[in-house]
């Protein structure tokens, strides 16, 4: 077994919690600090995708949060300074429903993510209010059940943002 670069393992960490916070914003500056410009977003068949490059990716999310609300948490993390997962729900207020999930992070030299691939905890199913694991007691686990308030400096940001990409 191999040691871990700490500094790395901060690095790649910091990245992928800065993309949830730029997805929860809805912001192209905070896109543009953690994800390279060529950037791959690979979803299950059927979903969408694969977005290429860093504005398809800003372009996606921001849609969302406008349509739907959304909002995302990082439930587990997992980085072993070389690679690194999360499993996380994207809630959407607007339309009552959430989906679980995982996604695998790819780097580059300078710790910007180069790649994302997720993977749905179950096949998206329009007639389910929660696209979830069955059987899995997301609440004894401590899992958010619904979105959690966002936090007010976040929330402020994501309406000025907002604000700014409907009138670009």
């Amino acid at each position: 077994m191999s040691t871990i670069d700490e500094a790395r393992r901060s690095t790649l960490i910091r990245a992928v919690q800065g993309y949830f916070e730029a997805c929860n914003a809805a912001s192209r500056e905070r896109f543009a600090q953690v994800l390279a410009p060529a950037c791959v977003h690979y979803f299950p068949p059927g979903v969408g995708g694969p977005y290429l490059g860093r504005d398809a990716i800003a372009d996606l999310w921001i849609g969302f949060v406008r349509a739907a609300g959304s909002q995302w948490t990082i439930d587990r993390l997992v980085c072993d300074g070389r690679e690194l997962v999360v499993e996380w729900t994207h809630f959407k207020p607007r339309l009552d429903e959430y989906i679980r999930g995982s996604e695998w992070y790819e780097f580059d030299a300078d710790g910007m993510i180069t790649a994302i691939w997720a993977h749905y905890a179950s096949p998206r199913d329009p007639e389910r209010a929660a696209n979830e694991l069955e059987g899995f007691d997301y609440a004894e686990r401590a899992y958010a059940l619904e979105a959690p308030a966002l936090d007010p400096a976040i929330r402020a940001e994501r309406e000025r943002n907002l604000a700014r990409e409907a009138h670009p």
